[in-house]
């Protein structure tokens, strides 16, 4: 055996001509597929300054959406403030509806404090009035007498009970009440009187509505003698229709008058005074 075919060769085998065939075919096949798709590729391919020059386009587009949005937006805040400032306006004028109503209900609860402050005060003076005509009912006058040489004056007392009932009654009451008040041209009260103001409140008592002044309360009721008075009869001086004076008679001769500022409300005599004539209202 020689030296040399003792070594191992390093030389790789060589590859079988039918291995080498197969290799070859697949390769060209790959690079004619690859051949075939870059060939078609180009035919259908989009440029790609096309998809640059929409752009614009769309955001244009977005740029009128935001606008839109933003208006909108603006619209919704309009309709929110003026709904709030209708909802202040009706928040306000409740409120002020409702003042108004608790002082139209305080001014209402004041007048009715009022009139019954009234109502008492005149009850309390009716009252007065009829403990006044009581204590009146009975009464004298006495003259003085005067001496002389065998002459003497007679004493004359006269008496009387009042004859009037019901309203006469009432508005009599009412008028002695105010004997001593003083006289005031135009005053009706409380506690000063002109003589017709004192005939017209009198008669209120009872719910009598007089004329004011005494031209027209000599003509407010029938004509009637002064032979032929009776308790509660309008008594006027001057004539019918155009009198400068009035009272009231209260029975027994007599009547109650606010005369003039020197003597006040009095009550006197027809005989201290005499009337012109009379009418009759109850």
């Amino acid at each position: 055996m020689s030296h040399t075919a003792q070594i191992t060769s390093h030389r790789k085998p060589r590859r079988s001509a039918s291995k080498t065939a197969i290799r070859a075919g697949v390769a060209g096949g790959v690079l004619s597929s690859i051949a075939v798709a870059g060939a078609a590729g180009p035919a259908h391919a989009e440029p790609v300054t096309e998809k640059t020059i929409e752009m614009p386009t769309l955001t244009a587009g977005l740029a009128d959406s935001v606008a839109q949005s933003a208006a909108a937006t603006q619209q919704v805040a309009s309709v929110l403030e003026l709904q709030a400032q209708e909802d202040a306006a009706a928040t306000k004028a409740a409120h002020t509806a409702k003042v108004a109503k608790a002082k139209a209900e305080a001014i209402r609860k004041a007048e009715a404090e009022k009139k019954r402050e009234e109502a008492a005060a005149k009850a309390a003076k009716a009252k007065a009035a009829a403990e006044a005509a009581a204590e009146k009912a009975t009464y004298s006058t006495q003259s003085a007498s005067t001496g002389g040489s065998g002459s003497t004056a007679t004493a004359k007392t006269a008496s009387y009970t009042s004859t009037a009932t019901g309203s006469a009654a009432a508005l009599i009451a009412f008028a002695r009440a105010q004997v001593g008040d003083a006289y005031v041209m135009g005053s009706t009260g409380p506690n000063a009187w002109d003589c017709s103001g004192l005939v017209q409140a009198a008669y209120k008592q009872i719910g009598v509505d007089l004329p004011r002044v005494s031209q027209d309360q000599s003509t407010a009721g029938t004509q009637v003698s002064l032979s032929n008075l009776q308790p509660g009869d309008i008594l006027y001086w001057g004539s019918a229709g155009s009198a400068y004076h009035t009272a009231i008679y209260v029975g027994g001769g007599e009547f109650v008058g606010a005369q003039n500022p020197g003597t006040g409300v009095v009550e006197k005599s027809l005989d201290w005074d005499p009337p012109t004539g009379a009418v009759r209202v109850l």
